[in-house]
């Protein structure tokens, strides 16, 4: 526990020394945003990287591969990746052109400024908000992990985790999320190759092949389409509902403005290869699902308090069985890390996203016709750093009593956002010109339909086979009916190809 300590204690120093420079080389509201679009491309790549793959597919996802097996790691590591990396790879190049021109700061703020409609830049950053649910998984997570690691209460481990990650934010921005997240991706690539070594040395281990001895504990773990599982249990949650949540995540607000980093198309396609190779890297961590199942007895995962069997201590457990206390500290470090680096990339993009596309829009246009374009951006910083304290707050507050289902939660509310804002990223990049009122109507469709399903799917279609528990399916079921859709009826309007 002592080495613990004293291992967390240093990197919580060398990151807070990094969180310090990107301080100093934040000079406005501008720099906290996007910093100053001149940045080195394998390093986008990299923190790009870092910031998907997060507690999500460190700590969370390889759970649901322990439960579902095969059928979820298709879900997750195959077919989001391919989506994730055909939508980046599709969008990133316009969305860059036309936020340089227009001098974007955040997605609402591109939004707006794209269809020329300051109503439809309010509406996303309001639904911005939903992030937040994302914040709370990621919050969750870190404290699962770090209550295990270093013997804390969760009160202890959420205050450390936000007073520190808001901290260095707070003063940094953006600056400080791309050299912390430097630091971060690079350790998380180390441990990546250190727990996908131990997975091969433990498969190597079974008597037979693995396939064999994964269906002599459970058939389901290895078939196709896992019938008794209870959301990948169907064809289109594995293979369809994967791929396009895949493709619409990548409306993140913390990940697509990666774009706006960079100051030309070739500084974007190198980042993008960095970041294809790292990131199929990390999707393969959910291996860990199935090998634990051959290490780790199941009655280690239940919950002696609740008698509760917790899928979110997989990852965790697995590391504690597998490794020596030396090396499950680095790798519980590193986890933390992998964490931390998406939190605050999202602490980023709510705190900057509220400031400069809902305070100031809501500010009144003639109190922002007295302010200089100066004073408004000094105004917007300000307001960003009250943001950021009250998001610390409500995260600590909800995380007294976390919810269920971790990853579900916070899927839930960043599907819905990202669903809302695929469809006029996604058109506004293929199409020229297309009526902002359509596109508004898409994407409130998209949303209500996604929110609606995941509530009442159940009851409102009994007799569908869908498993609408799962909020990619939703996510997916409302992308593929809005999109579609939208561009159709954008055709019979002479919309014109961009």
């Amino acid at each position: 526990m002592t080495f613990a300590w004293l291992l967390f204690i240093a990197y919580l120093v060398g990151t807070a020394w990094l969180g310090w420079l990107g301080f100093r080389k934040t000079t406005g509201f501008g720099s906290f945003a996007v910093g100053n679009r001149d940045m080195n491309p394998v390093v986008v790549g990299i923190i790009l990287a870092a910031s998907v793959s997060s507690a999500s597919t460190f700590i969370i996802n390889p759970g649901f591969i322990y439960v579902d097996g095969f059928s979820a790691f298709f879900h997750f590591s195959i077919a989001v990746g391919i989506g994730f990396i055909g939508m980046l790879c599709l969008l990133s190049f316009r969305f860059r052109r036309i936020g340089a021109d227009k001098a974007a700061l955040t997605i609402p703020d591109w939004i707006g400024k794209r269809y020329s409609s300051r109503g439809f830049a309010l509406y996303f950053s309001v639904l911005n908000l939903l992030s937040f649910a994302f914040v709370v998984l990621l919050v969750g997570g870190i404290s699962i992990v770090m209550q295990s690691l270093l013997g804390i209460s969760n009160e202890m481990a959420l205050a450390i985790t936000l007073v520190f990650v808001t901290g260095y934010v707070f003063i940094g921005g953006t600056y400080a999320h791309v050299l912390t997240n430097m630091l971060q991706g690079s350790l998380m690539i180390i441990v990546t190759v250190i727990v996908l070594a131990s997975c091969v040395w433990v498969a190597m281990q079974q008597p037979g092949s693995v396939v064999e001895s994964l269906r002599a504990i459970d058939p389901g773990l290895v078939a196709p389409i896992n019938a008794d599982g209870k959301l990948f249990n169907d064809f289109f949650s594995v293979y369809i509902a994967g791929f396009v949540v895949g493709a619409i995540v990548v409306c993140q607000p913390h990940i697509l403005t990666k774009a706006l980093y960079v100051k030309d198309d070739r500084a974007v396609r190198n980042y993008l290869i960095v970041f294809a190779i790292v990131f199929s890297m990390f999707q393969m961590l959910t291996v860990v699902g199935f090998v634990t199942h051959f290490v780790v007895p199941h009655e280690v995962l239940v919950d002696a308090a609740t008698g509760q069997f917790r899928q979110d201590l997989v990852m965790t457990m697995y590391l504690k069985t597998i490794f020596p206390d030396v090396v499950f500290t680095f790798v519980s470090i590193v986890l933390l890390a992998a964490a931390m680096s998406t939190l605050d990339g999202l602490l980023v993009s709510i705190s900057t996203i509220t400031a400069n596309d809902l305070v100031l829009n809501v500010i009144g246009k003639d109190r922002r016709e007295h302010l200089s374009h100066e004073q408004q951006m000094a105004f917007a910083l300000k307001a960003s750093h009250v943001v950021l304290v009250v998001i610390a707050i409500a995260a600590f507050l909800i995380n007294l009593q976390p919810p269920k289902l971790l990853g579900i939660f916070g899927q839930t509310g960043v599907y819905g956002l990202t669903t809302a804002a695929a469809l006029p990223l996604l058109l506004g990049v293929l199409f020229r010109k297309l009526p902002v009122a359509l596109v508004w109507t898409g994407s409130v469709a998209a949303l209500v339909i996604h929110f609606g399903l995941f509530f009442s799917g159940d009851a409102l279609f009994p007799d569908s086979a869908l498993t609408f528990a799962n909020p990619g399916v939703t996510a997916s079921i409302a992308s593929l009916i809005t999109i579609p859709g939208t561009a159709i009826v954008g055709g019979l309007f002479g919309a014109r190809r961009g």
